[in-house]
């Protein structure tokens, strides 16, 4: 079956579209994520994405280009770890499509062969079954549980680790 995604690095060239997506999609991401809504937090955001330890794709439809979502590998470390974090979020109207399933599995996939990397981790919040049954349906195995672990709307949030290991 053919790509119905593609992947494209984010840039300053992404601001207007990206802010307008994060803006229609404010009811889907709470409380689960809080993404770069303002044009000050999106050049920061780039900014972060152009080091080397971090790495920020966009999934867009093929066919018309829409801003699908985003997927994210942060703290990136190589060596004999080999290992980055993995954030994603998909935008309003795109979700429950397979799509960002499709952009997940591209990103797992230049993760292992390109870049090398041995595990991918994702943090994801117990009730936020979308994100859950996507992380499981790629392939990634729940780890553990760590309380309080990272700050989401103004609290510490409880997350569940969830991984993939290079085969």
């Amino acid at each position: 079956m053919p790509a119905r995604i593609y992947l494209r690095r984010i840039t300053h060239t992404d601001e207007r579209e990206f802010l307008a997506s994060v803006q229609a999609s404010r009811a889907l991401h709470r409380p689960w994520v809080q993404a770069p809504s303002t044009p000050k937090q999106f050049r920061a955001y780039v900014r972060r994405l152009q080091r080397p330890d971090h790495r920020g794709s966009l999934v867009r439809a093929r066919g018309t280009g829409a801003l699908v979502g985003v997927i994210n590998l942060s703290n990136i470390v190589l060596g004999n770890f080999r290992s980055a974090y993995l954030a994603y979020y998909a935008f309003a109207g795109f979700e429950k499509q397979g799509l960002m399933a499709e952009g997940l599995r591209e990103v797992v996939r230049h993760a292992f062969r390109s870049m090398r990397l041995h595990r991918l981790e994702a943090n994801i919040q117990p009730g936020n079954a979308p994100s859950l049954a996507l992380a499981r349906s790629c392939g990634f195995a729940k780890e553990g549980f760590s309380p309080r672990y990272l700050k989401v709307g103004g609290r510490w949030r409880d997350h569940e680790r969830w991984a993939i290991i290079a085969s």
